[in-house]
């Protein structure tokens, strides 16, 4: 596989830094830039927007990402994603503020558009 196989957009499943794996669902945008490294937007329960930047290496994707909270502080944090084909992901995530006891998990499945038949 190659970065550019991983380019489009995943729903996502995921569980929270916490004892209580508190879930969410949301999507994930894949691009390219013009280095061909990885950069990702996530869409968090409909409302807050994630950004990050990363690569890709033996089917392993690592991305550093960041958010504003409700009190405009900014968190940064990594995932790492599996990649077991080009349309599933497997990862694990933590946040430099969250309950360090814990890591997050999310799960990334490829959203295929419908093709119309003629």
């Amino acid at each position: 596989m190659k970065a550019q196989d991983l380019v489009g957009t995943y729903s996502i499943i995921g569980s929270n830094q916490d004892a209580l794996e508190n879930a969410y669902k949301g999507e994930l945008h894949l691009s390219l830039d013009l280095n061909n490294r990885i950069l990702a937007k996530w869409i968090i329960n409909k409302t807050q927007e994630q950004f990050g930047t990363g690569f890709f290496k033996n089917n392993i994707l690592v991305i550093n990402f960041n958010y504003k909270c409700e009190e405009k502080k900014i968190y940064k944090g990594v995932v790492v994603y599996k990649c077991l084909n080009k349309d599933i992901l497997e990862g694990f995530w933590s946040e430099e503020k969250g309950n360090p006891k814990f890591i997050g998990s999310e799960n990334c499945f490829r959203i295929k558009k419908n093709r119309l038949i003629n």
